[in-house]
């Protein structure tokens, strides 16, 4: 197999992978599935922990060092802790991640941790029992909270973020609360602006509340300064003056960050995405189950990768969501 780099047709090197081993979930936040009705994956369509390994060693062997495992809900996934420890022993990879709800945090951190997790990032939209139950769908923030102090006792788990979607009418009332958070703990906070993958089809335009307007929030109580921007980051991070903590502003529909994306994505069942907000997959589960070597399947990789989108043009005229939400496409 080829050990030159991936590598799309702009030039950019893809360095990082994005797994989802699942499509379940056991929250339903409004900004991604809906209440109820939502078609599952049949079990045989879903990659198994021997599949996913060997397609991340192949992408580990192309270039990949960095992979984070969500769903869905990944801690769902049954015996979840083995797959990590499976991946975690793949040479090549420097960053093994993951992005949960936290609802099970408390059940598995130890294992997770025991089993190879680096980072992990818990998406907590409120700070407030009711706010979070309007949001989830789930009467559970103590339940997550819980989960993050389990994590949060292993310091070798480093940075553990708390992401928020940032909804207008809703995330304005909880700025200055995750502010207050984030200063509180070592925790780093992040808004995450409301991007059109929800399942029940309502995102607009004028839903959006822009990481700028949520930062013009936080300094005018805790005074901010940027810091510098790191290679294919996706947060613009910054730190309360007086250095008590840190708080970052994800803004891929106000401010896109697609010209130095090194990201690309798996599927639950094993179908290869550029972007997220991709019209088209490539299907790579298929050819393995049909006995394809590793060359075979990199030929497969390479020209999809080679294909990745300049941008996602969630801005621009004409632009249309992609098919699957966020759930069924990975986080």
């Amino acid at each position: 197999m080829s050990q030159d780099p991936l590598r799309d047709a702009h030039g950019r090197l893809i360095s990082d992978l994005r797994v989802s081993v699942t499509d379940r979930c056991n929250f339903r936040c409004q900004y991604c599935m809906p209440a109820e009705g939502m078609p599952w994956l049949d079990r045989a369509d879903v990659l198994s922990f021997e599949e996913i390994k060997r397609l991340v060693r192949l992408f580990a062997a192309l270039g990949v060092t960095d992979v984070r495992l969500t769903g869905g809900e990944p801690l769902v996934r049954r015996d979840f802790p083995r797959l990590v420890g499976m991946l975690a022993a793949v040479e090549g990879l420097e960053d093994l991640s993951l992005t949960t709800n936290g609802y099970l945090l408390e059940r598995d951190a130890d294992e997770l941790v025991a089993a190879g997790i680096g980072r992990v990032n818990v998406s907590i939209d409120s700070l407030q029992r009711d706010r979070f139950f309007q949001i989830t769908r789930r009467d559970s923030l103590a339940q997550v909270l819980r989960g993050l102090e389990a994590l949060a006792r292993h310091p070798e788990v480093h940075p553990i973020k708390v992401n928020a979607v940032a909804m207008r009418g809703f995330s304005e009332e909880e700025a200055i609360p995750f502010a207050d958070f984030a200063r509180s703990t070592a925790f780093q906070v992040r808004f995450i602006e409301f991007m059109p993958l929800d399942a029940d089809r309502e995102w607009a335009s004028d839903a959006v509340l822009s990481g700028e307007e949520l930062r013009s929030i936080v300094d005018a109580v805790h005074p901010l300064e940027e810091r510098p921007r790191e290679p294919h980051a996706t947060a613009r991070v910054y730190r309360f003056r007086d250095g008590r903590g840190e708080i970052g502003f994800v803004n891929p529909v106000s401010d896109p960050f697609c010209g130095d994306c090194n990201r690309i994505r798996l599927t639950a069942e094993g179908r290869l995405r550029t972007c997220l907000f991709s019209h088209h997959e490539t299907d790579l589960r298929d050819p393995l189950r049909a006995g394809a070597s590793d060359g075979e399947l990199e030929l497969v990789v390479r020209e999809a990768v080679w294909r990745k989108e300049l941008k996602h043009r969630v801005n621009e005229p004409g632009f249309t969501p992609p098919p699957r939400s966020m759930s069924a496409i990975g986080g």
